[in-house]
């Protein structure tokens, strides 16, 4: 099966957003998507997209040139779905699960691809009350996707830790960083990626999907990293949807960088280190259960590192790439959310204090939201 891939000509990067809906007064989610879009079809153009669920609003962007740009067009369409839903008595939440809604409440949005999952998996569809922000770059060369894309395998710890919001899963506490990791990949296709040596293996590996009647579509193919050839880019979608602009910048950053050091370095003529597929699938899990205190695997001689000490030896590597991309800012702004507390940590501080109400962990990340919503107003 051939599958064409549109090739960027320059490293370009676009960001996906998932935001959920819910009421401020019991916290809960709101299947209230449909207003929110009636609301914004009198807006012209705008980048605001529907899920599977009908409590969820996805931010997508633009084609950018930077992770500013990028930051920009979030920015417009938050303002956009902020303004909507507090005219509709709703707030916006964003986190990897939202931490007591039943999944038995949601309903689904109405289109033939959301039914169709649906009809398929059943109760683990259901369960899907995830949310995730997804970072798609250009690449210049088909034969050089696969490549780099099992190189960044690599990193998986990495952006699966900074970004681990998701600690708490139908009122409780599932002593994981991220539980969406873990919860997302019991859906057919979903997943870590096969490590394919060739364009030619992928394709091969897609028609059999198509012709064992496993998906109808390419987009079926739900990888935690996937090439996504109608667009021309590698879309990262390891990340679970994060409580402020910043935390997105930087986590945004960080993969733009990674991407296109591996690119160039490929283009140069170098052999990219991977990972064996059994220590990938182990530093998934460890980053997942214990976020950004993991002890990773590095490299394929089993040496370990704790993946903060990694981070930081990989941004200072990465320093001359985002000078180039015009990222360095936001780069930097990783250290600065370590020490802050990634998402679950500060979820977890939240419930302690509370005496392990959660209402309060969702009044939490609802403020910290409107208040880099704020930030960015003042930055502009």
């Amino acid at each position: 099966m051939e599958i064409p891939f549109k090739c960027s000509a320059r490293p370009t990067v676009g960001i996906e957003w998932e935001i959920a809906l819910v009421d401020p007064i019991t916290g809960d989610l709101e299947s209230a998507a449909d207003a929110v879009f009636a609301a914004l079809d009198q807006v012209p153009a705008h980048r605001v997209h529907s899920e599977l669920l009908r409590n969820t609003v996805e931010l997508v962007t633009g084609v950018g040139e930077t992770i500013g740009d990028c930051i920009r067009d979030l920015h417009e369409s938050m303002t956009l779905v902020l303004n909507v839903a507090d005219s509709l008595g709703i707030e916006l939440f964003s986190a990897g699960l939202h931490p007591f809604a039943s999944w038995r409440d949601q309903e689904v949005t109405e289109a033939d691809r959301y039914a169709t999952l649906i009809d398929r998996t059943q109760w683990w569809g259901r369960q899907m009350l995830i949310y995730g922000m997804h970072v798609h770059v250009g690449m210049p060369d088909r034969d050089r996707v696969l490549p780099v894309l099992n190189s960044l395998l690599r990193y998986f710890p990495h952006l699966q830790a900074l970004s681990a919001s998701s600690p708490y899963y139908d009122g409780q506490d599932t002593q994981y960083a991220s539980n969406r990791a873990l919860l997302f990949q019991q859906l057919p296709t979903a997943g870590l990626p096969f490590q394919f040596e060739s364009w030619a293996q992928y394709e091969n590996y897609v028609g059999d999907l198509t012709t064992t009647g496993v998906i109808d579509d390419l987009s079926e193919v739900r990888w935690d990293i996937r090439p996504s050839p109608r667009l021309g880019t590698i879309e990262v979608r390891i990340c679970d949807a994060m409580a402020s602009f910043e935390e997105v910048g930087a986590v945004a950053a960080l993969i733009h960088c990674l991407i296109v050091d591996l690119d160039q370095r490929l283009a140069a003529g170098e052999l990219l280190p991977t990972l064996k597929p059994w220590h990938v699938q182990e530093n998934k899990w460890r980053s997942a259960r214990y976020g950004i205190e993991s002890i990773i695997i590095i490299d394929d001689q089993n040496n370990e590192e704790l993946v903060t000490d990694n981070l930081r030896s990989t941004v200072e590597r990465l320093l001359p790439v985002a000078q180039k991309l015009g990222c360095t800012a936001e780069l930097a702004q990783i250290q600065d959310i370590i020490a802050g507390g990634i998402g679950y940590q500060r979820q977890r501080a939240v419930a302690a204090a509370a005496n392990g109400d959660l209402h309060k962990v969702v009044e939490s990340v609802i403020s910290e939201l409107k208040q880099s919503h704020a930030r960015q107003i003042q930055i502009r």
